[in-house]
């Protein structure tokens, strides 16, 4: 889908992408490059930033699962919609590890945990999840969390603890925001992303397509995260996963295409940042999978299931993997143990699926 009210102009490369600020116009008009350029131009740019023919692996889990006070028009973990998820109790810190130690084992390098809460509060609730922060970090992964909205105070908290990279979506466009959630403004959200940026935590922010929204919305999201100083480190680009219960549960589903045009799009204005296909995937072919990496993606959550929402099969993935010649990152960070567990992983990939033995050595929704 394009917007057929701007012509296509060839994407470029923009040298001070990171610095530059963007507008809507430009924005649409990279979107809706005849494909194969902007594929093509997506993959120079993202060749000339990232290591070529890596994939970043995430975990995510839902340490808290459930009875939110929101009302996300997605979300089935919203207290006001009547889905199949239901309140949860909260996990504990040693099942958290367990979870993150077979994260690990499994290949992933970050290790990402969600609440189902609208804000962050002071109380055993936080003490614990700081307990897990702290816990992830001695296994030697990459800590992230997403627990809704956080104030400067919460956000050094969790800093001190270790934390990595937090995760908050702006979902959509400022313009078709209140077409989806009205419990929480487009300026809360930005107002948290603030908060975590000052503790120096990397900031993880993208969105969901597929919601009803324009085209033009969909690249104004981007416009909002590509200006921002700096640019966010990671944009996940999800795709509506549509629940029965939810508001948005008779959505048609995305065309691939319209996802690698997104993707695409995100890879050119935000060079730089780690862009994660998301929510969704179990709807893509491998072929549809790979077209998104050619375009620009080099991250994936690597798990049967992210909070709520279906997710491929870790062997799935790791074959998958492995046929496209694309091996597992090595952490950001360069930690020693989170090396290990990447080069384990591309072993893993190197090996599952052959003649010989496997190997046996990785704010709330649906979408992350």
């Amino acid at each position: 889908m394009t917007d057929t009210t701007h012509t296509p102009t060839p994407a470029h490369a923009h040298s001070d992408a990171t610095t530059k600020t963007w507008t809507v116009a430009e924005a649409l008009a990279i979107h809706n490059t005849p494909l194969l350029s902007l594929v093509h131009q997506a993959q120079v740019i993202h060749r000339e930033n990232h290591q070529p023919d890596t994939v970043q692996l995430a975990t995510l889990l839902s340490v808290k699962t459930g009875g939110c006070p929101e009302d996300c028009s997605y979300c089935p973990q919203s207290s006001k919609y009547d889905t199949a998820v239901g309140a949860e109790r909260m996990l504990s810190v040693d099942e958290v590890l367990s979870k993150a130690r077979a994260a690990r084992t499994a290949g992933a390098s970050r290790f990402c945990m969600g609440a189902a809460w609208r804000e962050v509060k002071e109380g055993p609730a936080f003490d614990r999840v700081v307990e897990m922060v702290k816990g992830v970090k001695t296994l030697g992964l990459e800590a992230c969390c997403t627990l809704g909205m956080l104030d400067e105070s919460q956000a050094q908290r969790l800093k001190d603890a270790g934390l990595d990279m937090y995760n908050h979506n702006l979902d959509t466009s400022r313009e078709f925001y209140g077409s989806v959630i009205q419990t929480r403004t487009f300026d809360d959200r930005l107002r948290t992303l603030d908060n975590v940026r000052k503790a120096g935590i990397g900031v993880c922010s993208g969105g969901i397509i597929g919601m009803g929204e324009r085209v033009r919305d969909r690249v104004a999201m981007l416009v909002t995260l590509a200006n921002m100083s700096p640019q966010p480190d990671s944009v996940p680009i999800n795709t509506l996963v549509a629940v029965e219960g939810t508001p948005l549960e008779a959505q048609e589903p995305v065309d691939s295409l319209e996802l690698v045009r997104m993707i695409a799009t995100a890879r050119i204005m935000m060079p730089k940042a780690f862009v994660r296909l998301s929510a969704g995937r179990t709807r893509l072919a491998r072929e549809a999978q790979l077209f998104c990496f050619m375009a620009g993606a080099n991250s994936i959550f690597y798990g049967e299931k992210l909070l709520t929402t279906p997710n491929p099969e870790v062997d799935e993935d790791a074959a998958m993997l492995r046929d496209a010649g694309l091996t597992a990152l090595k952490s950001v960070h360069h930690d020693a143990s989170i090396e290990a567990s990447s080069t384990a992983a591309a072993h893993h990939f190197a090996h599952e699926g052959s003649d010989g033995p496997t190997c046996g050595t990785c704010d709330l929704h649906p979408t992350a």
